[in-house]
């Protein structure tokens, strides 16, 4: 009778190999939510972090988000001496960046996006130019559901536009042409007759004014002076309008040199920073490059679908951002949900931000009301 190479003759000791020591410290046990104890989302979600795959990157992905919110809201002692010994101008403890690809302008989560804003609770947004153009125009006319298998030759016969699952009339578009126009010409004047410089953030401050609708997140950004970057604004519908504009009133110029000084400079003197990132692409790495201005941020959550076999910037995870200097080395939680935005942001977004709204707004009207003052000399 054969044996196995390592002479056990049922081979017990290939199958049982003696257990080791665990590789990792302090370890957690699975667990899941028990319905037992009735429908209690808070401790269901605190549960999330302990049940193993994408639901314990969500778990995790909340807990770092309440970390750079926390340090946001509540700085150290530490936290105050190194602002005092740098004698900080940064007027705030840890600087908020959020990052979004368009489609979270055209669905739902346009309205998780306002409530940050609305409430000041993010410094920094960067977004693609469909990200900014959906918005203004959700305040012109609806979007609506649809479905992913309707015939996009029929659409096309309908004059409809179809994203996703989202349908979108071509007359929405009209209207947004009808309503930009005025705005293009008053800056081309602005910019011959008093010498402003805009650029894609000024723009997209200006087009927030305009609107004055309290629906729109750009709306809000103007209101609380939240800087808007859009590196690639002429990448869509508003690019289509300003090519179309440039033939009856030409001459408007929108500078990209002051916008990345902005952005970049937003990171470089921050004290501590922390980046949302909704999907990849030019957000993504613009916010990370800025970063890299200060060896890194010091809290991320990545939320994309991307996966990393083909090199892509999307589907690259933190580790990777890690050996560019984009986050920094020191960061001790790594956090890449992988999964839809839709589902992922609105409930993060419940378990964080939402549970900190009454603090944001003691902290902001604080804020304003000691106006150019240090925030790190009041609480000293």
């Amino acid at each position: 009778m054969s044996v196995t190479p390592g002479g056990d003759l049922t081979g017990k000791d290939a199958v049982f190999v003696p257990t080791g020591e665990l590789p990792m410290e302090n370890p957690e046990t699975v667990t899941g939510y028990d319905f037992d104890e009735g429908v209690d989302y808070d401790k269901l979600f605190d549960t999330m972090s302990r049940m193993g795959f994408q639901a314990t990157t969500f778990g995790n992905g909340i807990k770092e988000i309440r970390r750079m919110i926390e340090r946001k809201l509540r700085p150290s002692e530490e936290d105050i001496k190194k602002a005092a010994d740098l004698n900080s101008g940064c007027d705030t403890n840890c600087r908020i960046f959020l990052g979004y690809t368009s489609n979270m302008g055209s669905c739902g989560v346009r309205e998780v996006i306002r409530f940050l804003c609305k409430h000041k609770m993010v410094d920094c947004i960067v977004a693609t130019a469909g990200g900014i153009e959906e918005d203004f125009i959700k305040c012109l006319a609806p979007t609506y559901i649809g479905r992913f298998d309707y015939s996009g030759r029929d659409l096309r016969k309908r004059g409809m536009n179809r994203i996703g699952n989202l349908i979108v009339p071509n007359d929405n578009y009209c209207k947004f042409e009808d309503w930009i126009n005025p705005i293009l010409d008053a800056m081309v004047d602005e910019q011959e007759k008093n010498g402003t410089k805009w650029t894609p953030s000024k723009m997209i401050d200006r087009l927030g004014k305009e609107i004055n609708d309290e629906s729109s997140i750009y709306y809000w950004c103007w209101k609380n002076k939240i800087p808007v970057y859009s590196p690639a604004l002429t990448d869509g519908s508003i690019g289509d309008m300003i090519y179309f504009h440039s033939y009856t009133k030409p001459g408007l110029i929108l500078d990209i040199v002051e916008d990345i000084r902005g952005v970049n400079n937003c990171a470089k003197f921050a004290l501590n920073t922390g980046m949302i990132l909704l999907g990849g692409g030019v957000i993504k790495h613009h916010i990370c490059n800025a970063n890299l201005m200060r060896n890194g941020a010091d809290y991320s959550v990545f939320v994309n679908t991307g996966q990393e076999f083909d090199g892509s910037d999307t589907g690259a995870k933190p580790d990777e951002a890690i050996s560019w200097g984009k986050v920094s080395k020191h960061s001790s939680k790594l956090m890449k949900i992988s999964g839809d935005s839709t589902l992922i942001f609105p409930l993060l977004v419940s378990q964080t931000f939402a549970k900190y709204k009454d603090e944001f707004i003691k902290y902001n009207e604080e804020q304003e009301a000691r106006g150019e003052q240090e925030w790190w000399k009041i609480i000293k």
